[in-house]
């Protein structure tokens, strides 16, 4: 059985993703960038946070505001450091989930939407390794059906 993909690109899902529920399946939020922020996050952002620090760069040892990222903030697009361009998305969710001025229960929201995600994948994952086990007993049960039936055959057309 194939792993959980993505029903738009095909992708495979990784915990690292940020999924949705598209009616009736998991899907990514923006399969160019698996890893982007939710929706979400992004009005959390630009409401809570927009006058402060909300990501940090480790090579360049510098903080930035989301007006200093190149991103736009309204958009669902990966945050960049302007000097190194390295990738800070992680940082910035890292703020989301901790930072003081947006409201506890917001940032439990995002928390426990983040976890039902890698929930469901590691669900499907499994449902998805139980089949194979299935299915391969299945065969094995069909092989072995299979090779009786033959055997009884033989032994009838020796009598």
């Amino acid at each position: 059985m194939p792993a959980p993909k993505c029903p738009r690109c095909r992708r495979l899902f990784s915990p690292a993703d940020t999924l949705e529920w598209d009616g009736y399946t998991l899907a990514h939020v923006d399969c160019g960038r698996p890893g982007s922020l939710s929706p979400e996050e992004h009005v959390f952002l630009y409401v809570y946070c927009w006058d402060h620090a909300v990501a940090e760069c480790a090579p360049c040892a510098k903080r930035f505001r989301q007006g200093e990222l190149a991103a736009d903030p309204l958009s669902i697009r990966t945050y960049l450091c302007l000097d190194c361009h390295c990738d800070l998305t992680d940082s910035v969710r890292a703020h989301v989930l901790t930072c003081s001025t947006l409201p506890e229960q917001l940032r439990q929201r995002v928390r426990e939407a983040r976890d039902f995600g890698r929930r469901l994948l590691k669900r499907s994952h499994q449902l998805v390794d139980r089949a194979d086990v299935l299915m391969r007993e299945l065969e094995s049960t069909f092989r072995e059906l299979n090779d009786t039936r033959m055997r009884a055959r033989r032994n009838r057309d020796r009598h």
